[in-house]
């Protein structure tokens, strides 16, 4: 694969399908061969739409394809388990949409399989590919800012979402942490790890989902970080990371920025923004480079969304739903459990 171009099969035809889709032909280095979807119809028009060659009514045709040789799964998350799961037996190297599985046990289910089978699989936390983002992870590793103490984030849809709508269906994993929320906590993470305690709120659907959620997550350390995500209100959707020495401001649609702001004591104010050669805001075409540039490199998992990383979100996002007392059909019942009063590091 160091040479020739890199064949991809797409499972699923909605939109986050086809927009990364639109991004993927446009890359001289990656064919898109084939596409599956539940019926054969939405597949051979997802087919003729991009040119696809190969339209599956079923996603085991897909799966068996070893013509393929990376899955992008854009399912509903709460088919991602059985989706990515089905890949890898079969062989396939996955990239999964985010939220990467319905709860953790699901991810750690793909991750060991994964692991066994020794196939390349990974979360498509887009944001953590964006090159601006880097930038601002390494700015902070680099101390710009000196130690970090707080970090926040937002994701708000305005809505209204029917209760039909896949955003408030428990069947389909609904509500906004999983679907919006993973953004701000997966911020957080990039920041500053997992979390050593969470504090949680939500106000609830008649189904049962999250329609907005706010926690407060703390580290040993003594960083906070307030992350909140709606799907009854358009937030801001801004970050900001505060150290002892500065501060980083990310505008409006803070997970697939072209500019930030870093403030330092003592010093004007300096904007860095997106290489236009980086492609236009929005492209999703930065984690299919680093999916292709590890496969072609022999790795199984990339270094930008390490696996280990995706469990610990994961596991951040059980906890909050736990204490919000969110689950969806087939999950141990959980109970909602009040904010830790006081929270103050360990």
């Amino acid at each position: 694969m160091t040479e020739q171009k890199v064949r991809w099969g797409i499972l699923a035809t909605g939109g986050i399908a086809a927009a990364f889709t639109a991004d993927l032909v446009d890359l001289p280095d990656a064919e898109v061969v084939a596409v599956a979807s539940r019926t054969e119809e939405s597949a051979k028009a997802f087919a003729e739409r991009f040119g696809i060659p190969r339209a599956y009514g079923g996603w085991d045709a897909l799966a068996r394809d070893e013509d393929v040789d990376v899955v992008y799964v854009a399912t509903p998350h709460s088919a991602h388990r059985a989706a990515a799961g089905l890949c890898l037996e079969a062989g396939r190297n996955v990239l999964c949409e985010k939220a990467f599985t319905l709860n953790a046990r699901e991810a750690e289910e793909l991750v060991a399989l994964a692991r066994k089978r020794g196939s390349f699989l990974m979360e498509a936390m887009w944001m953590y590919c964006n090159p601006l983002i880097r930038r601002l992870a390494d700015l902070v590793r680099d101390g710009a800012i000196g130690e970090v103490r707080n970090v926040q984030a937002d994701f708000g849809l305005a809505g209204p979402f029917p209760p039909t709508h896949r955003l408030r269906d428990p069947q389909q994993g609904g509500g906004a942490l999983l679907d919006l929320g993973v953004y701000p906590v997966s911020f957080a993470h990039l920041l500053l790890g997992e979390p050593s305690d969470i504090a949680a709120r939500a106000t609830l659907s008649d189904e049962g989902v999250d329609l907005q959620t706010s926690a407060l997550l703390s580290w040993d350390g003594g960083a906070l970080a307030s992350v909140h995500c709606s799907v009854i209100g358009g937030t801001a959707t801004t970050a900001s990371v505060t150290g002892s020495l500065g501060r980083i401001d990310i505008p409006y649609g803070f997970f697939h920025t072209d500019r930030f702001v870093l403030h330092r004591d003592g010093r004007d104010p300096q904007e860095f923004a997106a290489d236009p050669a980086d492609g236009p805001r929005g492209s999703l075409r930065h984690e299919a480079l680093e999916v292709m540039r590890a496969l072609r490199a022999g790795e199984t998992e990339s270094p930008l969304v390490p696996l280990d990383g995706t469990l610990a979100v994961m596991r951040t996002l059980d906890a909050i739903r736990e204490r919000v007392g969110v689950r969806y059909p087939g999950e141990d019942p959980v109970e909602p459990v009040e904010p830790v009063a006081g929270l103050t590091p360990a």
